[in-house]
């Protein structure tokens, strides 16, 4: 059995969002439910208790080519099935997500080789960041390897070709290899873009972007906006 398989616990907004960008990336892909609805929804999700015997699982994929993405949307519950997964598979790798830095410790702890913390606006932004070409070396980098992706803060300037545009009427896509994932007020109140709160802001000089990309394309984005990095963290990676 030489396939690779992605395997999903948890069906929600980020199983789904999760699905859409890694199913070109495996042979396989299975969504498992604690909910029994969900099944009976949708015959494609599999059921799984937490009191399962994960050994029954080396029958139908290769768990040394597989992945675990644990996104139980209850912190005990996703650390129990952590738990559960790497006292049974040594090898497997199991991807978790986290509501904030004390729940990503516990999970670390429990046995997950990544942990993606989340923010209550996750949701609305990785739907957003899949839409971007460079979106699937983002999640890739992040989870798996050492990444060469830099984090900058744009800051505009009076000349900027984005000053008094309202955020929701930019068209982010226009700049290739970034995601722009939040703006920063004079007051270092920080807000993310995609959030509904914000969308109608109108950029103004001394905001600050928050940009993810590689160093080449933040250099571009700079140019093409006509502002500068504000603070550069170029020696900084995911």
């Amino acid at each position: 059995m030489s396939d690779s398989t992605a395997l999903i616990f948890g069906f929600n907004n980020y199983s789904e969002e999760i699905l859409k960008n890694v199913q070109q990336k495996y042979d396989n892909v299975k969504i498992y439910s604690l909910d029994k609805e969900d099944v009976k929804r949708d015959s494609s999700i599999g059921h799984f208790d937490l009191s399962d015997n994960w050994k029954k699982m080396e029958d139908e994929i290769n768990v040394d080519k597989s992945v675990a993405f644990c996104v139980l949307e209850e912190t005990a519950e996703n650390v129990f099935l952590v738990i559960s997964l790497r006292a049974t598979y040594e090898n497997l790798s199991i991807i978790a997500i986290a509501s904030d830095k004390e729940n990503a410790d516990k999970l670390l702890m429990a046995g997950a080789n990544k942990v993606v913390p989340l923010v209550e606006t996750t949701a609305d932004i990785i739907t957003n960041m899949l839409e971007n070409p460079i979106s699937n070396d983002l999640l890739h980098e992040m989870l798996y390897e050492e990444s060469t992706l830099k984090i900058a803060q744009i800051k505009i300037g009076r000349e900027s070709h984005i000053k008094g545009v309202e955020l929701s009427s930019i068209d982010w896509g226009h700049y290739d290899g970034i995601i722009v994932l939040s703006v920063m007020h004079k007051d270092m109140k920080s807000e993310f873009i995609y959030s509904s709160k914000v969308k109608r802001h109108i950029i103004k000089e001394d905001d600050v972007l928050v940009v993810v990309g590689y160093e080449q394309d933040i250099q571009e984005f700079e140019e093409k906006i006509g502002s500068n990095r504000y603070v550069s963290w170029n020696n900084w990676s995911w």
